[in-house]
């Protein structure tokens, strides 16, 4: 397989939603899916000010949200009354989701490094080198046989899948692939499934790194995908969202509505699977046959990635608002104009939502 055109190499830099949650937990196609309640109307809480455009997406944890932002610093902001706790300076700019590993805040960056900060005071713990940028969020899990060592997992330009060890930051190894690896790696029933922009779904062993399989689907796969280790979803940029059967090593069904690609990342509930599209349309499609359910417009590309909380659904759009969706109908419930440009997939906890923007601010909004 060849690289990207530089073209399409540009392209891909400036506009990629590398910003996306891990779409899995070890148990599979949870993150995105939250529980607690989210009431409407929410009301605007707090916004925090950075100094660059915020592509990355929140998470929150012990009280604390942890974000990056372009001009390089991976930030903990107090999430009641969005205070800054602690801020720490890359080496460039961070793109890439946090994922809170136990006492740890781990983060790449677009110098390469995958960083693992304390949590709580923001010191690093150690580093990690990869040959090039790292645009996508880690993920984690249990070592399978050894519960006691913790696993991190996470894609680079440099074409490579990296493991490494939580505690120490050492390698524990390496898978590479034809191109550039953007998404974050799902982990489900101890296996891990990315796509590359290669155009493969790979299904590898969490223990060894040793390939499973690798399921071509047609075109570059920027997102991340939702599965439950059996069946994987994934939009991709030949304009389809596939379901993908890991055991049968084929693709059990296709979505298209318009032409245009699928940057966002699904999450998916029950019988519906939920993903913004360059159509400027928030999609909800029926998990087991493909079909759609309803489509929502917006103005503008959706490549924010949905989060699903008490029967709605939270996301932004690059016209500028982050929407509140009803996941039955896809009715709009609430929207906030915040704008500019929303690439950052919001966060969902304890009846708030937490997103970046491309003013460079954080905001949140709750009851």
């Amino acid at each position: 397989m060849t690289k990207f055109p530089a073209l399409l190499r540009l392209t891909l830099f400036l506009l990629l939603p590398a910003t996306i949650m891990a779409q899995t937990s070890p148990g599979g196609l949870s993150v995105r899916v939250v529980p607690g309640r989210l009431t409407v109307p929410l009301r605007f809480k707090w916004k925090f000010k950075t100094g660059a455009p915020v592509l990355s997406s929140p998470v929150v944890g012990n009280g604390t949200v942890y974000i990056g932002s372009t001009d390089g610093f991976i930030y903990a902001i107090n999430a009641k009354t969005g205070a800054r706790k602690w801020a720490f300076k890359t080496g460039g700019e961070v793109e890439a989701t946090p994922r809170i590993v136990g006492g740890l805040v781990v983060c790449g960056a677009s110098d390469g490094i995958l960083y693992a900060l304390d949590a709580n005071a923001g010191v690093p713990r150690w580093r990690y080198k990869t040959d090039d940028k790292i645009l996508g969020g880690a993920n984690s899990s249990p070592k399978p046989g050894n519960p006691g060592q913790t696993l991190i997992v996470v894609g680079s330009y440099d074409n490579f899948v990296h493991c490494v060890d939580a505690a120490t930051g050492q390698k524990v190894w390496t898978f590479e692939t034809n191109n550039y690896v953007n998404g974050t790696p799902a982990i489900a029933g101890g296996r891990v499934i990315f796509g590359g922009c290669d155009g493969y779904l790979y299904v590898l062993d969490l223990r060894t790194g040793k390939k499973i399989k690798g399921v071509n689907v047609g075109d570059y796969i920027a997102a991340s995908s939702a599965t439950d280790g059996k069946l994987a979803y994934v939009g991709h940029y030949g304009n389809r969202v596939v379901c993908v059967d890991l055991e049968k090593s084929r693709t059990k069904w296709a979505y298209q509505y318009l032409k245009f690609p699928f940057f966002s990342s699904p999450a998916v509930s029950g019988n519906r699977v939920v993903l913004g599209g360059r159509d400027r349309f928030v999609h909800c499609i029926a998990r087991d046959t493909g079909k759609p359910l309803w489509k929502f417009r917006t103005r503008g590309k959706v490549d924010s990635s949905p989060t699903l909380c008490d029967g709605k659904i939270a996301i932004g759009s690059v016209d500028g608002k982050l929407y509140l969706l009803d996941l039955v109908t896809g009715r709009e419930l609430w929207s906030y104009a915040i704008g500019s440009p929303l690439i950052s997939s919001p966060a969902v906890s304890e009846g708030s939502v937490y997103t970046g923007a491309n003013d460079g601010s954080v905001y949140a909004f709750g009851k």
